[in-house]
């Protein structure tokens, strides 16, 4: 083995989701695989896949439930998934799955986001590619946006916004920019926060590597100050907690802060025990992940 190969072996940097090599190489712990959109039968819920950007690439799976008046319009949730930053799709069997169900029960158009990843996609990337995102959804809100399916049945009145993880992170980034900014035309009812990534562990470090010119651990997309907080319009936030999950404690933090910034809305937390992160992706038939598709539906239905 020459030296050059033995260089290329040397870790620089080792984090729960990567590994950063000495000569620049990284290696991510876990794949991505990816499924086409499809039509359930039994259910009704059609999906397909949509460009909102090409430069840089951004697209979208939307899921359109069962339509029995074509007059009907329906709550839109704009969902951002989790992995890291660096792995995982809105193309994933998982999540296609989960938002097949989710759809399914409540009765809602859903816009599950692709986003770019690291490192070919640097933070911020994602939080831009979900700001595209967000600006694209709301160009149909007088009913001439480039899809039909927006056009027609979703009701803006009933606009939703949530992801898992690091997907509710930048949910919450966008709600702070929604505060600041406005999003015309758009009544946002409620953010849906399932097991939040936020700064304050051992995951800090690697959310810093990926995102060479972040503000260091206060960054307030890590740790969002209570005057960002404060500036949230959405009329509730529901928490999904798992009591073995290792961003268990970060989540608590950052819903207790909530609750303490001044924000004027309702705050409601579900806490499922003896289970851990993304519990509910893994094993969708276990009793507590159907009940936290109907807890999640519900809360879309209830405005």
């Amino acid at each position: 083995m020459g030296s050059n190969e033995v260089a290329s072996n040397e870790v620089d940097r080792k984090f729960r989701f990567l590994t950063a090599y000495e000569d620049g190489r990284v290696e991510i712990h876990y794949s991505t695989q990816k499924t086409p959109p499809s039509n359930d039968p039994n259910t009704g819920v059609q999906s397909k896949d949509v460009t909102i950007s090409t430069e840089p690439p951004v697209s979208a799976r939307i899921y359109l439930p069962k339509i029995i008046d074509p007059t009907q319009k329906v709550p839109v949730l704009y969902y951002i998934h989790g992995g890291g930053f660096c792995f995982e799709s809105a193309f994933s069997p998982l999540f296609h799955s989960h938002l097949m169900a989710l759809v399914a029960e409540a009765n809602a158009i859903a816009v599950s986001l692709e986003y770019g990843l690291w490192p070919e996609r640097p933070l911020p990337g994602s939080y831009v590619d979900a700001w595209a995102g967000l600006q694209w959804i709301a160009s149909h809100v007088k009913g001439n946006g480039p899809e039909p399916w927006l056009n027609d049945h979703a009701d803006f009145s009933r606009f939703f916004m949530g992801g898992d993880s690091g997907g509710a992170n930048m949910s919450n980034f966008l709600a702070v920019q929604i505060g600041s900014y406005g999003l015309p035309g758009v009544r946002f009812v409620g953010m849906i926060m399932v097991h939040p990534f936020f700064g304050g562990m051992e995951d800090d470090e690697m959310w810093m590597f990926m995102y060479p010119t972040n503000c260091g651990k206060q960054d307030p997309k890590l740790k969002p100050p209570p005057e960002d907080l404060a500036k949230l319009t959405c009329e509730k936030v529901l928490f999904f907690f798992a009591e073995k999950d290792h961003l268990r404690e970060v989540g608590g933090i950052f819903s207790d802060d909530l609750k303490k910034s001044g924000y004027k809305g309702a705050v409601e937390v579900v806490e499922h025990d003896g289970v851990a992160h993304e519990f509910h992706l893994l094993d969708p038939a276990h009793d507590k992940s159907i009940s936290l598709v109907k807890k999640f539906a519900s809360f879309l239905n209830e405005v």
